[in-house]
């Protein structure tokens, strides 16, 4: 049942085959231990994941997945585009992170919007790259790298055995956030925009 919401609660993209993506997940219940991994932007997340990767688990990682389909090529742009004009998409690109970061910062239900655009095309990435993982008898369980897990707990939380919360204090998480080379050209005002958008540290 928890499989059947997390479907029918979202717009699926063209070629999506429910039953394919419900399947996928089922083995996934069936056959691995599911681990979800949270926490906020800045928190440590990676780390902790490279340890268990380590241990011989599988990361799937929708922060990854959520960039490979807006990336050149993505499956998104199509839909990114007709939501937001194709001023927001470039051929060599993909989909302009810095522009449209600074589109949502200032306007909630545009990232609302954005996120609701994303989620279907995400999800099918998370299920492709869950019943790959499934099938490879090296591993040992499958960890779900989920940045807003908790957000989503009621969609997620069926699906998942157990959930690790990764977390630092707020200055160490704009510190670390600040000194990525992916995060050139933010700000400190905008990693604080996210932290204050995400999860609180209580309700993690």
């Amino acid at each position: 049942r928890g499989l059947d919401r997390l479907c029918d609660r979202h717009p699926r993209p063209a070629g999506f085959d429910r039953l394919e993506l419900l399947n996928g997940l089922a083995a996934v219940q069936q056959r691995k231990p599911r681990i979800g991994l949270t926490g906020g932007i800045g928190s440590g997340k990676s780390t902790v994941a490279q340890f268990l990767q380590a241990q011989g688990c599988a990361i799937v990682d929708a922060d990854a997945i959520a960039r490979s389909v807006a990336s050149p090529q993505g499956s998104a742009l199509d839909a990114l585009a007709a939501a937001f004009g194709s001023e927001y998409i470039t051929p060599e690109q993909g989909l302009n992170r810095a522009a449209m970061r600074e589109l949502v910062f200032h306007n909630p239900a545009l990232r609302v919007q954005l996120e609701s655009v994303l989620r279907p095309f995400i999800l099918q990435g998370i299920a492709d790259a869950a019943q790959v993982a499934s099938a490879d008898e090296q591993v040992q369980a499958l960890v779900f790298d989920i940045p807003l897990l908790v957000e989503n707990l009621p969609q997620w939380r069926p699906l998942l055995d157990c959930v690790i919360v990764v977390d630092c204090s707020t200055e160490t998480q704009i510190k670390r956030v600040l000194a990525r080379s992916s995060s050139s050209g933010w700000t400190r005002t905008q990693v604080e925009g996210v932290i204050a958008a995400q999860a609180t540290r209580a309700a993690r």
